[in-house]
């Protein structure tokens, strides 16, 4: 009996723990799995709570993804970086909002975040600055395209 009771407790562990983390904000299996395992709950508990919360709707990768990639999006952050983080995080595909997104808008939001760290000068004499530049766009996760239409972009012209 004591063994039946064991495990009945470690669900109302791993269900109170997993929806307390929901409720700060979303999460992918993944991590709500990790986190669940620190806890050193059983995997089969931490397994059958998680499907249920994805049954409920309570636990959707695909939300995760959205609301991730547009958080990212507005801090910033380019599509390479954006998908990396999202597979670090056991998300497979693309959500719809990076789908969305044209390579000119890839290339003017590259423009707008090299505007707000570095201002619109012109490099074409300036080889160090450039590449200063052009490493912190690429950290940023965007192309090479989009870092190069971001250099070449002028003060002038309009970026709306």
């Amino acid at each position: 009996m004591a063994k039946q009771e064991n495990l009945e407790d470690q669900d109302y562990r791993a269900r109170s723990t997993a929806l307390r983390l929901l409720a700060r904000r979303e999460h992918s299996r993944l991590e709500l799995s990790l986190k669940l395992r620190q806890r050193k709950l059983p995997s089969s508990v931490i397994d059958a709570v998680l499907d249920d919360f994805e049954h409920e709707g309570w636990l959707d990768d695909q939300r995760f993804a959205d609301v991730y990639s547009r958080q990212r999006m507005d801090l910033g952050y380019g599509p390479l970086r954006i998908l990396s983080e999202l597979q670090q995080r056991g998300v497979k595909q693309s959500p719809a909002c990076l789908d969305d997104m044209t390579e000119e808008d890839w290339c003017t939001n590259a423009v707008r975040l090299r505007e707000k760290r570095f201002g619109l000068v012109d490099l074409s004499n300036d080889w160090d600055e450039k590449v200063r530049q052009s490493r912190f766009l690429n950290r940023r996760g965007f192309s090479a395209s989009q870092v190069e239409s971001a250099l070449e972009a002028r003060a002038s012209e309009d970026w709306e």
